[in-house]
Parts: C-alpha cells; sequence; structure tokens
C-alpha cells in the first residue's frame, strides 16, 4: 500500500466513486492499487484546505462474496472491537493499527454506483507497505505476530459470531470431494494433463480431515480466525520493518487457530514463487519456518491450548494440501474463481503448492524439533 497516486489508466470514473462518500474537498488523482485476486482496487487523492489526503476505493467481487452488507457488518464488528482493545494508544497509532472505514453519503458504509457495483472506502495508512513474498525471518516473526495478535484481539468479540460469508471455506475434506467431482465431469478436458496432480491429491485422503476433525468433535476450540494469513494481509511500516496493520478482513469467520497458521507457513516457507513452473528446486525455508512460530507465539501463545500447539505443523500440510485442492479444482473448472493470466496458470500453482507439500513432509521430522523448541521458549502465560 505504499507509493504515489498517479492519473489512472482504468476506466472507472474514481472522482464519481469517490463523491459517494463522506470525502473532503475535491477529487485529484487515482491509480490501480496492488493485484489482487478478487476485490478491485484504487488509491485516490483528495484535496482540502491546502492539503492531499489519500484512500483506498475498493469494488467488491459479488460473485466471491454475494452479500457485501453481511461482508461489511463483519468488518465494521471487527475494526470497532480492535479498536476498543488497542484504546490505551493514542488516535494517531490505532489510525496506522486498524482499518478505518469512510461513511457513504447515503448512509452506513456500502455505496453503490449506477452499474449496480458495491464500493467501500478505507482511509490510506501513510508509511506503510505490503511484501509480495518474505524475504528474511523478521518478516516472517512480524506477520505471524500480527496474525497472532489479531487472533488474540479477537477471542472476546461479543456474540454473535461473525457470519459464515464463504460456507466451508477451509472444509478440506469437502474441498477434496469437489476436487472429486471436478475430475469426474471434466468440463474442460483437462484431466488427462493434470492426472499425475489428481492422483497426488488422492493419496493423501487421510490428511484432508486432520483440522476439520479436531475442530467437530471439539478436540480443538473454535476461534475467531482471518482464515486468509498470507503475508500480503499484513502492512508493515516502511521505516522500522513492523507489522502495523492486519488487511482484508472479508474472510474473518469462526474457525481454528490452525487454518491461520497452516496459511501462514504454506504462504511464507517456500523457496519458490506460488506460480512457478519450475519446482524442482523447491524448498522449505526453515529459519523461516522457525521465525513463524516464534511470531506466531508470540502474539497468540498465552491464549493456544496444547491441543492446537501439537497440531501446528500439521496444520502446515493440511492447509497445503487444501490451497493445492483448490487450484487444481479451479483449472479443472476452467479457472472460475482464481484468475488465470497464461494457460495452466492455476495447475502450475496446484503443482507448486504439491511440491511444497512433499517437501513439508520429508522435513517434518525437523519442523517438529523446531516446534518443540519454540514451545520451551516461549514466555509462559
Amino acid at each position: 500500500m505504499m507509493g504515489s497516486p498517479h492519473t489512472c489508466g482504468d476506466t472507472v470514473d474514481l472522482a464519481a466513486v469517490g463523491a459517494l462518500f463522506e470525502l473532503p474537498g475535491t477529487f485529484h488523482s487515482g491509480a490501480r492499487l496492488g493485484r489482487g485476486h478478487i476485490h478491485d482496487s484504487y488509491l485516490v487523492g483528495w484535496e482540502h484546505a491546502g492539503q492531499r489526503q489519500y484512500f483506498v476505493h475498493q469494488r467488491l467481487n459479488t460473485r466471491v462474496f454475494p452479500s457485501p452488507p453481511r461482508l461489511m457488518e463483519t468488518a465494521l464488528r471487527v475494526t470497532v472491537h480492535l479498536r476498543s482493545k488497542l484504546a490505551h494508544l493514542p488516535e494517531c497509532e490505532r489510525l496506522r493499527r486498524v482499518l478505518t472505514f469512510v461513511p457513504a453519503r447515503s448512509g452506513g458504509f456500502l455505496a453503490r454506483t449506477e452499474d449496480g457495483a458495491f464500493w467501500r472506502t478505507t482511509r490510506f495508512i501513510a508509511g506503510g507497505r505490503t511484501l509480495e513474498r518474505v524475504e528474511e525471518p523478521s518478516q516472517a516473526f512480524q506477520a505471524a505476530r500480527a496474525f497472532g495478535q489479531f487472533l488474540h484481539l479477537l477471542a472476546d468479540l461479543p456474540p454473535p459470531p461473525p457470519d459464515e460469508v464463504i460456507p466451508r471455506f477451509h472444509d478440506t475434506p469437502w474441498r477434496f470431494q469437489c476436487l472429486l467431482d471436478a475430475a469426474r465431469r471434466d468440463a474442460y478436458h483437462r484431466a488427462a494433463a493434470a492426472r499425475a496432480e489428481i492422483e497426488f491429491a488422492l493419496a493423501r485422503e487421510g490428511t484432508a480431515g486432520a483440522l476439520a476433525d479436531a475442530l467437530q468433535e471439539g478436540v480443538v476450540p473454535e476461534r475467531i480466525v482471518h482464515n486468509d494469513t498470507k503475508v500480503d494481509n499484513v502492512l508493515f511500516d516502511q521505516a522500522t520493518g513492523e507489522a502495523l496493520c492486519v488487511l482484508d478482513l472479508d474472510t474473518v469467520m469462526p474457525g481454528t487457530a490452525l487454518f491461520d497458521f497452516g496459511d501462514l507457513v504454506r504462504s511464507a516457507v517456500a523457496s519458490t514463487a506460488e506460480d512457478a513452473r519450475d519446482v524442482s528446486t523447491l524448498q522449505v525455508r526453515l529459519p523461516i519456518f522457525a521465525a513463524l512460530l516464534h511470531g506466531y507465539l508470540a502474539g497468540a501463545g498465552a491464549c493456544l491450548v496444547p491441543a492446537e500447539l501439537e497440531r501446528l505443523v500439521v496444520a502446515a500440510e493440511v492447509i497445503t494440501l487444501e490451497c493445492g485442492i483448490r487450484f487444481l479444482t479451479d483449472h479443472l473448472e476452467g479457472d472460475r474463481y482464481f484468475p488465470a493470466h497464461r494457460p495452466n496458470h492455476n495447475l502450475d500453482r496446484a503443482r507448486t503448492q504439491f511440491a511444497l507439500l512433499r517437501a513439508l513432509e520429508a522435513q517434518r521430522s525437523a519442523l517438529e524439533r523446531i516446534l518443540d523448541a519454540a514451545r520451551a521458549t516461549a514466555a509462559p502465560p
């Protein structure tokens, strides 16, 4: 979320979008922001009394999230609660550490343009940046601590629990069944070329239920979790490298902390990019894994129970399998969910996840030793 806005090359009339929200002054400039898979985001500048302020407009993807009001209800509940938990900080610091939504002129925090699109607006957090990839352990530690603190701060969110905005989002056995159905239908005649990947997933059916079963049976507690803990969903202080703010609250739902830690590992430890064509050299970066563990325990360790701690390595395997299954299913179904920017893009993504899972399985003993050491050195509650 860093950089200077420039004239927007998109066809969106950002001045008209901004006019739907309670923004001060007049529109100055705007630019496309980031490259998110789901929503379209734009950084805009507005001038008022000789000063320029920046905001982020986001056009919501109603195919993935068919009920924008429900989405905003959860996001608002979460941000209000987080802000109350950080009441001891100065207001200027709270504005850096919690997303701030801007009211719409029509009421509420959602606006609708003439074409039927839903929009929301947040304050731009100056001096921050997002990372596409973890390059060093300190970044992994900061990101993991931010998500751990997020879990801890939401532990006493008043009832009722947030809506399940994407039903069965981390229901890995159900994702497994979706893959079977997609392979059986083979609507786009892609199954033959993906046979090795399909068989790889089928061989791990027993792994798929490890987290869902533990949650359903009450072995691990249900919590309010983020559910999409990629490093690019954390805003870092550009000057200090500290993690400031957790972004993208759209998947905040009931679940298990194991979902969040598993996705942290899945998205951060691989030595190659998520969509690499060549995975022959992919390895698990053990120092990054250790930093994620220490960071997550530093942020959330006081509220994690032994059954959760014991399953942190398994969580990484399950969520990596799940993500690979989702990419593979989407490939077989014609790339309906994850945008494909080249032929077989989602198949490449699936292959990378499965290569990472192989590497995690091969390093399981080493990862368990790192976990044991991290638990032994973690500060007591």
